[in-house]
C-alpha cells in the first residue's frame, strides 16, 4: 500500500515536472544578441546552418561546431548551409571530439578557455537546449549564455507524437544532469579534446 503510493507520488511528480518541462522547451526566446562567440551542438537537422548563419550575420566573432563526425569539413558544411565559406572560414573552429552532450559542453569549455569568451550563443534543437544549457553552466559557470533554438517542423499529429517521445526522453536526461548524475559519467580529457578541435 506505501509502496504503491510512493509510485503514484513519483509518477504524479514526473509527469508534473515533464509539463514544466515541455512549457520551458517550447517557449519563444528572442533573438541573441551579439556574443562572443557561438557554439552549435551538432547532431540535428539545421543546427550547423543556423550556427554558420549567425556567424556570417556578424552575431559573434568566433563559432565552435561542437561534435562533428566523419570527415566533414567547413567548405561541405558552409555549401550545405548555401554560404561561401572562404569569409568566415578563419572564425570557425570543428570539433570532433564529443559524441553526447556532456562531451560537448567538455569540448566547449576547453575550446573557450583561453580565447577570453564571456558571452555565447547556443545552438541546438528546441528539445535538446535544456540539457545543454544545464551542461554548459557547469562547465562554463562565468560565462553568460544565449539560447537559439532550432524548431522541428510541424508534421501533423504524427509529428506532435514524435516530438512529445523526444522531449519526454530529454526531460529524463535533464533530470539526470540536474541530479549531478552526468557528472560521474566517464569524463573525456580536456587536453585530448583540444587536440582534436581543428
Amino acid at each position: 500500500m506505501i509502496l504503491g503510493q510512493c509510485l503514484m507520488a513519483m509518477l504524479l511528480a514526473w509527469i508534473a515536472g515533464f509539463a514544466w518541462f515541455v512549457h520551458m522547451a517550447i517557449q519563444p526566446v528572442p533573438p541573441p544578441p551579439r556574443a562572443d562567440a557561438i557554439v552549435a551542438f551538432t547532431g540535428g537537422a539545421d543546427r550547423v546552418p543556423t550556427a554558420l548563419h549567425l556567424l556570417a550575420a556578424g552575431r559573434a566573432g568566433q563559432l565552435l561546431l561542437s561534435g562533428i563526425g566523419g570527415g566533414a569539413e567547413l567548405g561541405e558544411l558552409a555549401y550545405r548551409a548555401d554560404l561561401n565559406p572562404a569569409p568566415i572560414a578563419s572564425q570557425v573552429t570543428i570539433g570532433r571530439g564529443a559524441t553526447t552532450t556532456h562531451g560537448n559542453a567538455l569540448e566547449t569549455a576547453a575550446w573557450a578557455r583561453g580565447r577570453d569568451i564571456h558571452s555565447l550563443i547556443v545552438v541546438t534543437a528546441f528539445y535538446h537546449m535544456p540539457r545543454a544549457l544545464a551542461e554548459l553552466r557547469r562547465t562554463l559557470p562565468n560565462v553568460t549564455l544565449y539560447p537559439d533554438p532550432v524548431l522541428m517542423p510541424k508534421h501533423g499529429w504524427i509529428g506532435h507524437i514524435v516530438t512529445l517521445r523526444l522531449l519526454a526522453g530529454e526531460y529524463t536526461k535533464y533530470l539526470a544532469v540536474v541530479s549531478g548524475l552526468s557528472s560521474i559519467l566517464p569524463r573525456h580529457d580536456p587536453a585530448r579534446l583540444l587536440g582534436r578541435l581543428a
